[in-house]
């Protein structure tokens, strides 16, 4: 088990537990303590549903193609803006800070 904090959209912050033995992503794990991250697509990088900030200095995996061409749709893209589906939990992100960036406004 690892610890991360997700900052939700009014700017609390809430402290995660997340297994990093059951290949579960940033967006699952948002769901599953019923964050407000709606993964529409179902982790398949074709929406920005789950598109948060990284807010600490870790070293992720870099950006598939498929995210970086989908956050180049998205809106309130920043240089530290990813996929909560394309983040895979892993031991490495530990203490890991993320921000969920704001929901699209235009429907």
């Amino acid at each position: 088990m690892i610890n991360i904090t997700v900052i939700d959209r009014e700017g609390e912050e809430h402290q995660l537990e997340a297994p990093t033995d059951m290949n579960m992503n940033m967006m699952e794990l948002c769901k599953a303590y019923e964050l407000p991250v709606k993964g529409t697509c179902g982790g398949m990088a074709l929406c920005s549903t789950c598109h948060m900030y990284i807010e600490s200095d870790h070293d992720l995996p870099e950006m598939s193609e498929d995210e970086e061409d989908m956050l180049d749709q998205a809106f309130f893209v920043e240089d530290n803006s990813r996929l909560g589906c394309q983040l895979k939990l892993a031991d490495e992100m530990e203490g890991l800070v993320v921000r969920l960036a704001p929901e699209d406004t235009e429907e």
